[in-house]
């Protein structure tokens, strides 16, 4: 298979892929620059893809910040909003017609299950008016992707690509640097304890690879899958007016409308 890594940082991109490579003896695995903080940076990676690719069958959502200090994307988006979720919902609907042309596709969203306890703040979304937490933000950032994934379905019937959304468990990804590498305490009493109970990168992997390859999901979308099964979606996340809405200003605010 061909498998295209999108990433920000070029050197690290291309250190793990020659780890993959040597690995897998798969050379057909190439780097790709898109910054999911720019708007700019997606567009230009889609039309790269679009242009160059005979093929997408499968996107994988899979980059994010958590717990954040306060700070903007390059298009002044709150980033885990702008990163977690706006970038993913533009670079899939900037690469829906090569997915579609190349049905039946899949794409993976990578979540979190603290979307159950996110809220969508319309009258506040980008988090300006009131003191910044970040695990709010990113609980409604989770919970955002849970919500499009599923007007994903609604907005695509027929089309022959399907969307699911995936909670890897809590994985030893540099994801976390910024809540377990934040203090003194957490680095070096908190982290090692916490870490023993978290599954490795490859463990982590599987739940991804299991929504991205598993031929029972042939033609399942709109689900949520959790430690390698199929789990109800939270009731916080089910209301289709607000999946409606939330889609109609993500779109305005990624500008394909």
């Amino acid at each position: 298979a061909r498998v295209i890594m999108a990433c920000r940082d070029m050197k690290k991109c291309e250190e793990t892929r020659e780890k993959l490579v040597a690995d897998s003896f798969n050379t057909n695995i190439v780097c790709r620059e898109c910054d999911l903080a720019s708007i700019e940076s997606i567009k230009k990676f889609a039309d790269e893809i679009n242009k160059n690719e005979k093929y997408v069958h499968l996107l994988i959502n899979n980059a994010g910040v958590m717990w954040h200090s306060s700070k903007l994307t390059k298009d002044g988006f709150e980033q885990h909003l702008g990163v977690n979720y706006l970038g993913h919902f533009l670079l899939t609907n900037l690469l829906m017609e090569k997915l579609r042309t190349c049905s039946p596709s899949r794409v993976v969203n990578v979540t979190s299950s603290m979307y159950k306890r996110g809220v969508i703040d319309f009258d506040d979304l980008n988090m300006s008016k009131k003191q910044f937490n970040a695990k709010i933000a990113y609980e409604q950032a989770a919970l955002a992707i849970v919500l499009a994934t599923q007007e994903f379905c609604r907005q695509y019937p027929g089309s022959g690509v399907v969307a699911n959304c995936v909670h890897p468990g809590i994985t030893r990804t540099e994801i976390a640097r910024h809540t377990i590498d934040k203090s003194f305490i957490s680095r070096v009493i908190i982290g090692p304890l916490l870490k023993a109970f978290m599954k490795t990168p490859m463990q982590g992997a599987q739940a991804v690879i299991q929504c991205a390859l598993d031929p029972k999901l042939d033609g399942q979308c709109g689900k949520y899958f959790s430690d390698m099964k199929e789990e109800p979606i939270a009731p916080n996340a089910t209301d289709e007016k607000e999946a409606k809405r939330l889609w109609l200003i993500s779109q305005r605010w990624t500008r394909l409308v």
